[in-house]
């Protein structure tokens, strides 16, 4: 398995990896990670030192939805004991992945942007030694607008969702904070600046 071999190549090397950057794409749902991520993937269409990385969750794929691959649970949990995920969490019922082979894009000096669950942060921060934060935000307000017009959710569940947001506060290094509350283009531009900066900085990693 190509995850497995990937593991035995980075077992030689000391955790946090180095050389590349993850920046790692969190907020509430309803903010617009997918919006946001999906306007600097056009942007930066041609930027080979970027990765997008694509997610393994235990969900169907649906056009309302962001591009995934889908594992059901029980295949997911064998996949994660066989080592094919660089980090895994469960949030909202489901399982969610995020592929071996990304610890190997990183280490290679490539920018890796994910987007993530707050609740794993600090195993990032173990796992990668540059680690961008990038918290994309919105008004409850808008949120729950946002959220009922998926129709994924009763009102309570999406009620449930934004208490269980507000109750989560990021703390650390490089966290930079986007309000997608207006114009898309707007938030997609401050998430083009995060990531020229992270390329950047991992050319500049691997001039030293």
């Amino acid at each position: 398995m190509v995850s497995a071999l990937i593991e035995r190549e980075l077992s030689t090397e000391a955790f946090p990896i180095r050389e590349g950057v993850f920046v790692a794409v969190v907020g509430p749902s309803g903010a617009g990670k997918d919006t946001v991520i999906g306007y600097a993937r056009v942007l930066f269409a041609e930027e080979s030192r970027l990765e997008f990385v694509r997610r393994v969750i235990t969900r169907p794929s649906d056009a309302a939805s962001e591009e995934h691959d889908t594992l059901a649970d029980a295949a997911f949990i064998e996949a994660e004991a066989d080592g094919a995920f660089a980090i895994s969490w469960e949030a909202h019922g489901l399982h969610y992945g995020i592929p071996a082979e990304v610890d190997s894009s990183v280490a290679n000096g490539r920018v890796a942007v994910a987007n993530v669950s707050r609740a794993i942060i600090p195993k990032l921060r173990e796992r990668y030694a540059n680690l961008a934060v990038v918290e994309i935000t919105a008004s409850p307000e808008i949120l729950a607008e946002r959220l009922a017009m998926r129709g994924r959710e009763s009102r309570g569940e999406v009620l449930a969702r934004l208490s269980r947001s507000a109750n989560v506060a990021l703390s650390g290094p490089g966290v930079t904070s986007i309000d997608n509350g207006g114009p898309r283009e707007a938030a997609g531009e401050r998430f083009a600046e995060v990531l020229r900066k992270a390329m950047a900085f991992s050319d500049m990693s691997g001039l030293i």
